[in-house]
């Protein structure tokens, strides 16, 4: 993928891309892979270019608390860097994944003065403030049957692409209770579930009554 064609970047001109490019470089991720823990320093900006990556914190049992997935294209962790504080949670990549890292100390430097970037950074972080607003209601307010509803609804895709046990942990629970409850779906016929274990989804407004 060219820089020019990230959304974040396209108002950088020509010279701006240049420099971008000399302070860049892809990371390639597999299942599991850590692209930064909880408490690092934030040296580099994140981008997702490709896969799943997901941010989760630790409580002190040692238990994975699941915050939020992202996809491409997005920026990770990037509060950490504007404030310059360490990452307040860890991220691992869901499945192959490729990371665009970019020096944030010298993007700051050269890159971060033009004003149609730093408007597209501020937009990054008004979306990061409704993900929290969302992890806040996911995990206070929606039963396990509302979220696994949610997820069918927002990211269906996954469910082709994952193992129930890496789905189960998306939205902190057992791969037990995700199997329950996907049957149940399927009893009630809000989905179906072909012999290739595609799973297509028949009532999408049953499913939204659950969590709206």
């Amino acid at each position: 993928m060219h820089l020019k064609e990230i959304a974040l970047f396209n108002s950088l001109n020509s010279n701006n891309i240049k420099k971008l490019e000399n302070i860049s470089t892809i990371v390639k991720l597999n299942p599991g892979d850590i692209l930064f823990y909880e408490g690092d320093l934030p040296e580099y900006l994140h981008i997702v270019l490709s896969g799943i990556i997901k941010l989760y914190k630790t409580n002190a049992k040692g238990q994975q608390i699941f915050l939020y997935q992202f996809t491409p294209v997005s920026l990770i962790g990037e509060l950490a860097n504007f404030d310059n504080f360490p990452f307040p949670a860890t991220s691992e990549a869901v499945m192959k994944s490729e990371v665009l890292k970019v020096n944030y100390k010298m993007l700051s430097e050269n890159i971060l003065k033009d004003s149609n970037f730093s408007m597209e950074i501020i937009k990054s972080i008004s979306k990061k403030a409704k993900i929290l607003q969302n992890v806040i209601h996911q995990e206070m307010i929606l039963t396990t049957e509302a979220k696994i509803a949610k997820l069918l609804v927002e990211h269906g895709e996954l469910f082709s692409q994952l193992k129930n046990s890496q789905i189960a942990a998306l939205i902190n629970t057992t791969p037990e209770t995700l199997s329950r409850t996907i049957t149940k779906f399927k009893k009630s016929n809000f989905i179906s579930i072909d012999k290739e274990h595609r799973l297509k989804i028949l009532e999408i407004d049953s499913l939204k009554s659950l969590y709206q």
